[in-house]
């Protein structure tokens, strides 16, 4: 693993494992209070993360937290750091499989609880200075009336709450100072106000000296690398067979003028067998 690596929240796998690991749910609802700004006494965390769930096909997959709120209500968090293009489908199809996986067979649709979806990123993604964003599906010629409220959206852009000024006497900022852990200054005014906060820098410490979870970064930085590698590959292996068509096509185009085959090969480097096959 590469020593440089910054373990903090900002990482998926330190994220999952601090806010899944039992006994640490008071982080959760705090950090969900603040942004949700709802009362919640009480959450029941999906599965914490270990070394023999993160098994090769989850390595570098979606590694995200799921809880269900004492209401009802199920949240789901993903921390994106890398900007994939694709955050808004992606979001969409989990919405609809969590939806999907609640929904209990021979049940109502009445029964079917508010799904919320709160995706963190380290870098922007819509065109406005706010860095905390929230859905709501409205009519459009009656845009005060809300619908469809059984799915909604929070896109938080990391980039965005360090070029601002953020009042940090709101909960919020101070859990994003914390998440960010960019802004050294931030951080222990955050700190300071919130005790919840305080108790988990300590939580925070333990876990990042955890040999567990360190092996777990490991398995999934190296798995970014070698997907990376195995990508960077693909395009140089399409780029090269998109050469030899092209190629092949030329020397195709200058068969049928009749030109020397001694100038195909010239122009195609293509050898005479290979010509000699069209």
């Amino acid at each position: 693993m590469n020593n440089t690596i910054k373990l903090n929240l900002k990482n998926d796998v330190i994220f999952k494992t601090f806010f899944s690991r039992k006994g640490n749910e008071e982080y959760l609802i705090d950090f969900l209070n603040a942004l949700l700004k709802i009362e919640i006494e009480k959450i029941d965390i999906k599965e914490e993360v270990n070394l023999e769930k993160l098994g090769q096909e989850e390595k570098g997959g979606r590694l995200d937290l799921q809880a269900k709120l004492n209401n009802g209500i199920i949240v789901n968090i993903e921390m994106q750091i890398r900007n994939k293009k694709d955050i808004e489908k992606r979001t969409m199809v989990y919405a609809g499989k969590t939806i999907s996986r609640e929904t209990k067979k021979g049940g109502e649709y009445k029964e079917i609880k508010q799904v919320i979806m709160i995706n963190i990123l380290d870098y922007e993604f819509l065109g406005f200075d706010e860095y905390i964003s929230e859905t709501v599906t409205v009519l459009d010629k009656h845009r005060e009336y809300e619908m469809m409220k059984d799915i909604k959206w929070y896109f938080i852009e990391l980039p965005k709450f360090r070029k601002a000024n953020p009042d940090m006497n709101e909960k919020i900022n101070q859990w994003l100072a914390f998440i960010d852990d960019y802004d050294r200054g931030l951080v222990n005014m955050a700190e300071k106000k919130n005790k919840t906060l305080e108790k988990a820098r300590i939580e925070m410490n333990y876990l990042t000296g955890d040999e567990e979870v360190k092996r777990l970064v490991e398995l999934r930085e190296k798995w970014e690398m070698d997907y990376n590698s195995e990508i960077g590959y693909a395009k140089e292996e399409g780029i090269e067979e998109g050469k030899k068509e092209k190629a092949i096509e030329t020397a195709r185009k200058m068969k049928d003028k009749k030109m020397p085959i001694e100038l195909i090969i010239e122009i195609t480097e293509l050898t005479q067998e290979e010509i000699e096959k069209i």
